[in-house]
């Protein structure tokens, strides 16, 4: 299992980042979509480089080319509704790829709204046999709607290779995905904060993802 944190390198992922968790940035939501989507797009062209690839000839008007493509069958997939503008960034990278969605949220389970569940209503997939399974969900807090979504997703087949994209985790949330996913799969993460509060969010994190794209909800 392998976990890349981009925080640990300097990028402009960080700007983006930074802006995401500032407050009066985020009195803008078409600017918190726009930079959710730009950190998606950079990680889609990071993982890019770990796919397996294929020659091919090109044919130019003006004559022939030899190049490497990749050769791997992508499903793209997320979590409804928070990772849609991080899923758009990996689908503006990986144009070719099919695409899956699931609905799956978290539950406060005692009045206290310390302990949390996890509940799955509707998924959307292709089959994910044989091919390059990507689940995009910008935040990974307890992990819960993470791994049930990875389960959810390998019962339409058994994926060649499992990346996991998020933009902020906490070492909980890792955990839990790590334990329902193969050795070979990857964690790819804009940044890992130190944990969670009481009531189950990323801290410092930048809140509820899911609003400050679109709105608050009942």
């Amino acid at each position: 299992m392998q976990t890349i944190n981009f925080s640990e390198q300097n990028s402009v992922i960080k700007q983006y980042l930074a802006e995401l968790r500032d407050k009066k940035y985020q009195q803008n939501r078409l600017l918190f979509r726009n930079n959710i989507e730009r950190i998606g797009e950079m990680m889609a062209y990071e993982l890019s480089k770990t796919l397996d690839y294929k020659p091919k000839t090109i044919s130019t008007p003006l004559g022939t080319i030899d190049t490497q493509l990749p050769k791997d069958d992508i499903v793209i997939a997320t979590v409804l509704r928070a990772g849609l503008p991080f899923h758009q960034g990996f689908l503006h990278v990986f144009d070719h790829a099919d695409n899956a969605f699931v609905s799956a949220f978290r539950m406060y389970t005692n009045r206290e709204h310390t302990e949390v569940g996890v509940h799955a209503e509707y998924m959307a997939s292709p089959s994910v046999k044989g091919k390059t399974l990507i689940i995009a969900d910008p935040m990974l807090a307890t992990g819960g709607s993470m791994a049930a979504a990875v389960e959810a997703l390998c019962k339409t087949g058994k994926p060649h290779r499992i990346h996991v994209a998020c933009v902020i985790a906490a070492p909980e949330g890792i955990q839990t995905v790590q334990d329902v996913l193969p050795d070979d799969a990857t964690i790819w993460c804009a940044a890992i904060d130190p944990g969670m509060n009481e009531h189950k969010y990323i801290v410092p994190g930048f809140g509820d993802c899911g609003d400050l794209c679109y709105g608050e909800k009942l």
